[in-house]
């Protein structure tokens, strides 16, 4: 089972942009879909971003849609979340998870392994 650890997090003015990144230990990374999730405060956690095993299927949620891209390097056992135009309704506590399937995934409970999260906090 892989291990996630969540990085890239930060404070940013309306506007701006940060990549987030995921790094999984244990060499099955390529054979888990990636996803990323937020929690809001006093929110529940929800679906952000997922690619599949290869990275040539990806999906977004409506409100990140043409803002944020999710891409994956096998190679370097890595998803990340390139987030561009971000806004203060963004500010969230970022989750990567991985799912043990190679079709992308949207729903958290169809996800086995989380990541501790990073917060990304956008200023008005």
């Amino acid at each position: 089972q892989v291990q996630l650890v969540e990085s890239g997090g930060g404070l940013v003015q309306a506007g701006g942009s940060l990549r987030l990144s995921c790094a999984a230990s244990g060499r099955t990374f390529s054979t888990y879909a990636m996803g990323w999730f937020r929690q809001a405060s006093g929110k529940e956690r929800e679906f952000v971003a997922a690619i599949n095993w290869s990275g040539y299927s990806t999906t977004y949620a409506d409100s990140v849609k043409g803002r944020f891209t999710i891409s994956r390097e096998n190679a370097k056992n890595t998803v990340y979340l390139q987030m561009n135009r971000l806004k203060p309704e963004d500010t969230a506590v970022y989750y990567c998870a991985a799912a043990r399937t190679r079709v992308v995934r949207t729903s958290l409970s169809e996800y086995d392994v989380w990541g501790q999260g990073t917060q990304v906090t956008v200023s008005s």
